[in-house]
Formats: structure tokens, sequence, C-alpha cells
């Protein structure tokens, strides 16, 4: 069974900084391919970071460029999305991914597993 275990999320003023964390099955994690998206009521989810978790290649979103950096533990299965200078048009409910099967590949279609979803509000 794939679970992805999420936490971190929370309520911070703009400016701030927050850490999600994200573990996967050994299994899933092996898949070398995990990521985070989020979602605002009414829009379409969108891509926020992906890494392969074997230590290639991180991909950001334009809007969180230089403010967001994921990270990988190998040892705990575990990504994280650490989030500095947060902007309250980072509220949304983000979810952690992961590749549905293992590959050479880290796309935006890769992810088939999903998180239930942990919720970030930003105010200003």
């Amino acid at each position: 069974q794939v679970q992805l275990e999420e936490s971190g999320g929370g309520s911070v003023q703009a400016g701030g900084s927050l850490r999600l964390s994200c573990t996967a099955s050994r299994q899933t994690y092996s898949h070398n391919c995990m990521g985070w998206f989020r979602q605002v009521p009414g829009k379409e989810r969108e891509a926020v970071a992906r890494i392969y978790t074997d230590g290639g290649p991180t991909y950001y979103a334009d809007s969180v460029k230089g403010r967001f950096t994921i990270s990988p533990d190998n040892a705990k299965n575990t990504i994280y999305l650490q989030m500095d200078n947060l902007k309250p048009e980072d509220t949304a409910i983000y979810y952690c991914a992961a590749a549905e099967y293992g590959g050479s590949w880290c796309t935006l279609t890769s992810f088939g597993h999903w998180g239930q979803g942990i919720q970030v509000t930003v105010s200003s």
C-alpha cells in the first residue's frame, strides 16, 4: 500500500518560513521521483517542485524559485520543502507526490501517488 505522510503545514505571516515533510514507503521512495504540488480551491493544481531522490536535478515553478528548496533525506525516505519569504499567494493545500513507477525520468507526468494534502496559509 502506497502511503505518503505529509507534515509541517500551518499558518504564518508574510515573510515567514515553513518546512513541509513527506515520508514515503521504501518502495515508493525508490522510484527516484518525488515532488510537491499545490492547489487553491477553484483553480488547477500547480506543480511547485520536484526532485530525483538519488541526488539528481531539482525543478521549481518560476513563482517559487529562490524562495523554496526541495531536498531529500534518503535515510528516512523523506523529502522536504523549505519555504522561505512566504507570500499570501503561496496559500494553498500542498500535496506530496511520488512517481508511480521507477524509471529514468522525473517529469510532471511521472506522478501517480498522492498524499492527502496539507494546508499552508500565509497572511499579509
